[in-house]
Parts: C-alpha cells; sequence; structure tokens
C-alpha cells in the first residue's frame, strides 16, 4: 500500500509539475512567433520579407510550367481562387511598383501578363471558366448575364495598372467593364450586380465600386452620384440589424442570403475606403469587435458573430470548433488591420502566420506552405497596399 501511495504521489506531482509548466509555457509561447510589424510592414519601400514574399509571385509569372501547376491545384478545389490569384497579385504588383520606381517597370510587365492572360482566358472559355460550377444551375436576372464577380475584378485590375502608368489599349477594355456594371446594377432595386445567378455578393460590388472611382479619376467620368445611391441604399437595406455590420450575400431584389462574413467584411471596408472613408471606418471597427480575435497571443478572424452562424463553404475554409478560427476570414483580416492602420491585431495576425502558417525561405523567396497561391496573394497585398488608393485619391483632389 506504501508503495502505491508513493507512486500516486508522484504521477500527481507529475501532472501538477506539467500543469504549472504549461500555465508558465502557453502565454509565453507567442512571443517566440512575434514579429515586429515593420518585419513586414513599413511606411515607405518594402521590407525584406515583403520583397521575398513578392518574389515568389514573379517567379510564379516567369515559370509557366510552376505556375501552370499551382494553379491546376487552386482550381481543383474553387476556379475562384485562380482568378481572385491574378486581381490580388495585380493590385500588389500596382503598390509595389509605386513604392519601388527601380522596379516599376518589371512589376508592369508582370501585370501585364496576368492582365492579358486573364482576359484572354475568359473570351476563349467563357465566362464560367473562372465561376464554381453552380452557376451554371440557375440563370442571371439583369438582362446582361453577366458575373460582377469577374467585371469587377479585371476593372479594378486594369485601373489599377492604368494608375500606376496609363496604357492606351487598356482604356476601352476598362471603360466596355464599367458600361456594364453599372447598366446592369442599375436594374436591380438595390442597385447590385449578380456574381452569380440572383446571388450578389457585398464583396464583388464593393470591388466593382472601387473599379467604378478609379475609372473617373481616369477617365474624367462622373459616377458619384451612382456610387451615393448605392451607399445610402447599402446603409438602409443590406446592413445587418444586430451588429451593423454589412451581410455577405443577397439576392437580385435585396433578399438576404448570408448574414455578416469575415470572409467578405474585411476586403468590403478596405475598399469602402475609397468611396466612403466614415462608413468603411465603421465597418471594420464593427468586424473587429465582432470577428478579429486573439489567444494567448495569436490573432485570428472568425467567420461569423456570435448572433449569425451560416453554413461553412469554400470562402469561410474550415472552421476550428469552439474558438472558431476561419482561415478565410483570417487572411483577409490582414488587409482589414493593414488597411486602418490596426497594428495590434496585425502583429496578432503575423504571430499566427509565422506559426502557423509554415514559412519557408529558399534564396530569397518567402511563401507559405499553409497557403496557396491566392493566399500569398493576399498577404502580399495586405503588406504594401497604402499607395494605389493614396495616389486615386490624390488624383481626385488635382
Amino acid at each position: 500500500m506504501k508503495k502505491i501511495l508513493q507512486l500516486v504521489a508522484r504521477v500527481l506531482l507529475a501532472f501538477a509539475a506539467v500543469a504549472v509548466a504549461t500555465a508558465i509555457w502557453l502565454p509565453c509561447m507567442h512571443l517566440f512567433f512575434r514579429p515586429d510589424v515593420t518585419d513586414f510592414r513599413v511606411p515607405a519601400g518594402l521590407s525584406q520579407e515583403v520583397r521575398a514574399m513578392g518574389e515568389h509571385h514573379l517567379q510564379l509569372w516567369a515559370d509557366s510550367q510552376s505556375r501552370e501547376h499551382e494553379i491546376e491545384k487552386m482550381r481543383r478545389s474553387n476556379a475562384e481562387w485562380d482568378f481572385m490569384g491574378r486581381t490580388f497579385l495585380v493590385v500588389s504588383l500596382a503598390n509595389m511598383a509605386l513604392r519601388n520606381e527601380e522596379r516599376r517597370q518589371e512589376y508592369l510587365d508582370v501585370m501585364d501578363r496576368v492582365i492579358d492572360e486573364t482576359i484572354r482566358l475568359e473570351a476563349e472559355h467563357g465566362m464560367y471558366y473562372f465561376l464554381m460550377d453552380y452557376a451554371r444551375s440557375g440563370s442571371f436576372v439583369s438582362s446582361q448575364k453577366r458575373s460582377m464577380f469577374e467585371d469587377g475584378e479585371i476593372a479594378l485590375m486594369i485601373g489599377a495598372r492604368r494608375i500606376v502608368e496609363e496604357k492606351e489599349e487598356y482604356a476601352p477594355l476598362l471603360k466596355e467593364r464599367v458600361t456594364a456594371m453599372v447598366a446592369y446594377m442599375q436594374e436591380s432595386p438595390v442597385l447590385s450586380g449578380e456574381s452569380y445567378p440572383d446571388e450578389c455578393w457585398t464583396f464583388c460590388n464593393s470591388v466593382a465600386l472601387t473599379a467604378i472611382r478609379i475609372s473617373d479619376v481616369l477617365d474624367g467620368t462622373d459616377h458619384s452620384e451612382f456610387i451615393a445611391a448605392w451607399l445610402a441604399m447599402a446603409k438602409e437595406k443590406l446592413v445587418d440589424e444586430k451588429t451593423g455590420i454589412l451581410v455577405s450575400s443577397y439576392g437580385f431584389d435585396g433578399t438576404h442570403y448570408d448574414g455578416p462574413e469575415g470572409s467578405s467584411i474585411w476586403l468590403v471596408a478596405h475598399c469602402l475606403q475609397l468611396i466612403d472613408p466614415e462608413f468603411a471606418a465603421d465597418q471594420y471597427a464593427r468586424a473587429r469587435a465582432e470577428l478579429g480575435k486573439s489567444l494567448l497571443g495569436f490573432g485570428f478572424g472568425r467567420e461569423w458573430p456570435e448572433s449569425w452562424v451560416g453554413p461553412a463553404d469554400i470562402d469561410s475554409g474550415p472552421i476550428i470548433p469552439i474558438i472558431e478560427i476561419s482561415a478565410g476570414s483570417s487572411g483577409l483580416a490582414f488587409v482589414g488591420a493593414s488597411s486602418f492602420g490596426d497594428d495590434e491585431f496585425l502583429v496578432q495576425l503575423l504571430t499566427s502566420l509565422k506559426f502557423g502558417g509554415f514559412p519557408v525561405r529558399t534564396h530569397e523567396v518567402l511563401r507559405f506552405c499553409a497557403s496557396n497561391q491566392v493566399g500569398d496573394a493576399v498577404l502580399l497585398y495586405a503588406m504594401v497596399l497604402g499607395p494605389l488608393w493614396e495616389e486615386v485619391e490624390r488624383r481626385a483632389g488635382a
């Protein structure tokens, strides 16, 4: 009996030692991964880490075989990722070109290659090439039968390229997209274009509005009344009553389909900065309170507020239960935090990235094994954004 009691005492002592060690270790663990925000995000120029992140994409677009391999992997899961990876890369390179005059032409050349190939693929294979399969299961309500997802992001790519440096052959392409978008948005009672049949997304419509604003600056057109009307409509009809956050998806007639989602609102708030800074700041603050979380120094994004839970989908990614971590929301939270100068949250997110993103650096190239091309492009954009929006505002003021 004495030996048994001694054994029990030893076991209990071991458990107590582990518990004490865990209590000390866990709160400190994030310190081993916590970076300085300036390791990635700097006011001017490009940090060494961001240069390495950019090199990964430049090499992909220099090596067609590697690029096709990466794209094929994404397209097996979601054709949208192929398309969105292109968009985020182009707007990243636009900001990088404005930050680094020495490599501007190199960045412009890659932007042109991405834009030209994207337009070519759309022309050759049709609109559905970059959409998920369910796009074929219904009919678009608007008379033009076009996807706001594609029109908005292609228009944004072209507009961003022209802001960095004018390219005459792109001007009519931007005009055609903007004219079409405004036309079919005006057919909707809530001034919104469908990304999929009878399915509108605030993400896509916000991107489109920024492209329209950029087009106005470039070509001297004026859609300010239309943009103001959309904003008034959105504040009245597209805001979730419980959180005050814009819903993520809705019908052509404005019927809400999904409530607020992290995989949507972080980017929406960033886009709104260019058309309604006050509303943008309000939406970010609400999203930060409802969806931007941290645990033991590690930052992450929830997909939904506690007051509304939707179905997990390809955009949200797998949801880790209990703490409700969403890969989609966490990735785009980088864009939100960087846009609004929320360095505290940005450092927490970067800490999580260095811990769980499995960064690999080879020959001055940085990539993240837990991510893919679109995820890496989103991260790159979050680290370089700023100059493009500032240049649009400067020209608008001039």
